[in-house]
């Protein structure tokens, strides 16, 4: 029971187990590489499908980063590769409609049949787009990703912008995952801080769940827990090293991006990783978007709000369930973890309106239906007065 807590990352691919929690779990995806050099391992983990077309995905950003090599490395082995790349110059990739669509146009052969396989090579938006699409035409899918920057390699869900708003997506597991380290490393320090602030982000999540299991009865698996909770006391006790590339810390972060990952899909929510901090992220992402704007890398929005969480943990530490507000540290601690790792710390410092900001602290646990801290301060009458406060204490 629980038998993947003993495990290394690379070996729980193809795990299953009975849980404490009373289910049976399974992680599904085929490969997981994690490590210096593993881009090479692509041809090995891609073998099952080389009979057919391959779709190979990147952005200009990504085929720089990897894509190139990854391309050349198939069509070595033998592969039968085509490529898109999505050229947006020095705009972020929005996974959208138009990404989607372009995607899925490119996948024909001269028949549709003849496409085996798709490999995005990048990060959040490559990641989450090819997943959505490989999900809808039944094909398998694997990424290698080229930043520590987010969290749903692993994941089941595809975040994508649909009519100007961020909606999370049902889609499918990886059938592979690729991350190498060597390549990592060199993202922009921009990304590696925005991994780190994701990684952040699961503190206030897991206060989050603990609050609805105790308010909703919500379910929970604290195999789940135990398992986010370990990676994220790996990752900080070297984050500090972020800022210079430490390879180390590197991997810890990328593992604990990953870990996070798995605990989604084994319970197929993201619970262990997204509570209120994640939805004021997508509040002020659909915004930026709405207005024609490059919006901030997401986990870079989910580290600065995850302390602006915690302070609802604090201010209503008085009616929250016995036990709750233990589980989130003050946001003091929050700040100072982020600015050691190298992250923005305040709302502020990325750009956000006050304007912007008071809006999200009100409206915020409307992004989507989960039950969280704001809901809570909303339903005990008590949000208007906290946003005022915080807005306050941020901006004033």
């Amino acid at each position: 029971m629980d038998e993947i807590l003993n495990l290394d990352l690379n070996d729980m691919a193809q795990t299953e187990f009975d849980c404490s929690c009373g289910r049976h779990h399974n992680f599904s995806i085929h490969d997981v590489a994690i490590g210096s050099g593993t881009i090479n391992k692509l041809p090995e983990i891609a073998a099952p499908f080389k009979e057919g077309q391959i779709l190979m995905v990147y952005d200009n950003n990504t085929y720089k980063a990897a894509g190139k090599q990854a391309h050349q490395i198939m069509v070595d082995a033998g592969f039968n590769v085509k490529e898109l790349l999505f050229d947006r110059g020095d705009d972020i990739l929005i996974p959208d409609e138009s990404v989607v669509g372009r995607i899925l146009q490119e996948l024909s052969g001269p028949t549709p049949e003849d496409t085996r396989l798709i490999v995005g090579v990048g990060s959040g938006s490559i990641n989450d787009s090819c997943k959505y699409v490989s999900f809808h035409c039944h094909l398998p899918y694997i990424i290698v990703g080229t930043a520590p920057s987010m969290d749903g390699y692993v994941s089941d869900g595809a975040p994508l912008m649909s009519a100007g708003r961020k909606i999370s997506y049902p889609a499918h597991l990886a059938y592979g995952v690729i991350g190498d380290t060597n390549i990592m490393k060199d993202a922009p320090q921009e990304l590696i801080a925005a991994g780190f602030g994701d990684v952040v982000g699961k503190i206030t999540a897991l206060a989050d769940w603990d609050l609805a299991v105790k308010v909703k009865g919500d379910y929970r698996c604290d195999t789940c827990v135990t398992l986010v909770q370990r990676a994220l006391d790996k990752c900080f006790s070297k984050s500090n090293l972020l800022p210079q590339r430490d390879e180390e810390a590197i991997k810890y972060l990328i593992e604990a991006l990953t870990l996070t990952g798995v605990a989604m899909a084994l319970i197929r929510i993201s619970r262990p990783a997204s509570g209120a901090e994640h939805m004021l992220s997508h509040y002020w992402e659909m915004d930026y978007v709405d207005r024609g704007l490059n919006p901030i890398h997401h986990g870079t929005q989910v580290g600065v709000a995850t302390p602006v969480i915690a302070r609802f943990f604090e201010e209503l530490k008085d009616i929250l369930p016995e036990g709750t507000a233990e589980l989130c540290p003050p946001h003091e601690e929050i700040e100072k973890l982020l600015r050691d790792g190298g992250a923005p710390v305040s709302p502020k410092d990325i750009g956000i309106s006050r304007e912007l900001f008071h809006a999200s602290l009100l409206k915020g646990y409307t992004v989507r239906p989960r039950y969280s801290v704001m809901e809570f301060a909303k339903d005990n009458g008590r949000l208007e007065a906290i946003a005022d406060k915080i807005t306050a204490e941020l901006y004033d």
